[in-house]
C-alpha cells in the first residue's frame, strides 16, 4: 500500500517536470511561470537602462534653464552707455521716499544728442552717487564745468526747481547739446592753462600769495589759475554743489583741471557748506589738484572715478588743507 502524502507538504512534482525543456519546444508550451519570470528579469534589465537616460536628460534641461536666465540677465540689466535711462530710482538712506527721474522731453529747441563718448561719460554707480548728491540738497544752485547730456538730465529733473549752470569750451557741445530750461543757463568759456603746466601751476598756488584764500575777490584776482572771466552771475551765486568734469585735460597740450579745481575751491570757502565733486581722479592732474586745494580730510564719499568734497566755508584760515595732507613738492 503506497504511502499517504501529508496534507502539509506542497506538491513539487510539477514544478520539477517543467524545469528540464528542450530546444525544439515551441513557446507556446512553455510553462506560465517560466513565460512571467523570463519576462520581468528582461524588465528589470530595461529601468536600470533608462535611469542614467533620465538623469541625463533632467540634467541638461537644468543646464538649458541656467543658460536661458544668464542671458536674460545679462541683456536685461541695465549697461552704463545707455545712461541717462529712461527712468532711474534716486533713493538715499537718508531720504524717506524715492523718485522716479524721467529724462527731459526732446525736441526741436531741446535736442540732448547722446554720443557713445558722452554717454560713458560717467558709468552706472558715479551716476547714482552724483544723482544723490544732488537730490539731498535739491532744490539747490548747481554749477558744472563742462557740459554733458547727462548732467542736463540731473539739472532738468533732480535740480528741477534750482538753479542750473554749465560752463563749457567745446564748440561742438555748445552747438549739439541745448535746453530751453528756464533754470538752466550755459556759457561758453575759455581756459588757458594746459595741463603739461600742471606741475609749475602747483607750485604757483602754494608759493605765490595772490592764490591764498583771503586774497581777495576771485573775479580780481591775479592768481593764475583763477578764472576771472566768468560770467559775472557765477560770482555772485552761493553755490551748493559743484561739478569739476571739464575742460577734457585728456592730453599735454589739451585745456586741463587745474583752474576749474582752484576756482571750485575758492567759490565753496565763499558759501557755508558746499559739496565739490571731482571727475576723472585716476588721472594725476585731478588728483593732485584735488588734494591740494579740497583736502583729503573733506573727502565724505567717492565712487569710481568720482570724488565729493563737503567743504564749509567762510573760515578765517589762510590755507587751503593742513600740511600733513598736502602733497610734497619739491
Amino acid at each position: 500500500m503506497p504511502p499517504e502524502v501529508s496534507p502539509c507538504h506542497p506538491v513539487v512534482t510539477p514544478l520539477i517536470q517543467f524545469l528540464p525543456q528542450e530546444p525544439s519546444r515551441s513557446n507556446s508550451n512553455r510553462p506560465p511561470f517560466q513565460t512571467k519570470f523570463r519576462g520581468t528579469k528582461r524588465m528589470l534589465i530595461t529601468k536600470k537602462k533608462l535611469i542614467p537616460l533620465l538623469i541625463f536628460v533632467l540634467s541638461g534641461i537644468s543646464i538649458l534653464r541656467l543658460f536661458k536666465i544668464s542671458v536674460t540677465t545679462l541683456f536685461s540689466s541695465p549697461l552704463s552707455a545707455a545712461l541717462p535711462p529712461t527712468y532711474r530710482r534716486v533713493c538715499s538712506s537718508t531720504i524717506p521716499a524715492c523718485r522716479m527721474i524721467a529724462p527731459p522731453t526732446r525736441g526741436p529747441s531741446n535736442s540732448l544728442p547722446i554720443s557713445s563718448s558722452s554717454a560713458a561719460n560717467l558709468t552706472e554707480k558715479e551716476y547714482h552717487l552724483l544723482s544723490n548728491i544732488i537730490s539731498l540738497r535739491a532744490p539747490c544752485s548747481l554749477l558744472f564745468f563742462g557740459l554733458e547730456p547727462q548732467y542736463v538730465n540731473l539739472s532738468a529733473s533732480v535740480n528741477a526747481g534750482g538753479t542750473t549752470v554749465f560752463l563749457e569750451d567745446d564748440p561742438e557741445k555748445l552747438s549739439t547739446i541745448r535746453t530751453n530750461y528756464s533754470n538752466t543757463k550755459i556759457y561758453r568759456v575759455e581756459y588757458k592753462t594746459l595741463a603739461r603746466d600742471a606741475y609749475k601751476l602747483l607750485k604757483e598756488g602754494r608759493q605765490n600769495p595772490a592764490c591764498a584764500l583771503q586774497s581777495g575777490p576771485l573775479r580780481q584776482s591775479s592768481c593764475p589759475l583763477a578764472l576771472t572771466r566768468l560770467p559775472r552771475k557765477v560770482y555772485k551765486q552761493r553755490w551748493d554743489v559743484l561739478v569739476v568734469d571739464g575742460p577734457r585735460g585728456d592730453a599735454p597740450d589739451a585745456p586741463g583741471r587745474m583752474a576749474a579745481i582752484y576756482t571750485a575751491a575758492m567759490m565753496a570757502r565763499a558759501g557755508n557748506i558746499t559739496d565739490v565733486v571731482v571727475h576723472d581722479v585716476d588721472r594725476m592732474v585731478e588728483k593732485w589738484f584735488a588734494w591740494e586745494f579740497l583736502c583729503d580730510e573733506n573727502l565724505v564719499s567717492s565712487k569710481g572715478k568720482l570724488w565729493n568734497f563737503r567743504i564749509a566755508g567762510r573760515s578765517n584760515t589762510t590755507k587751503f588743507c593742513p600740511a600733513t595732507t598736502t602733497l610734497a613738492v619739491s
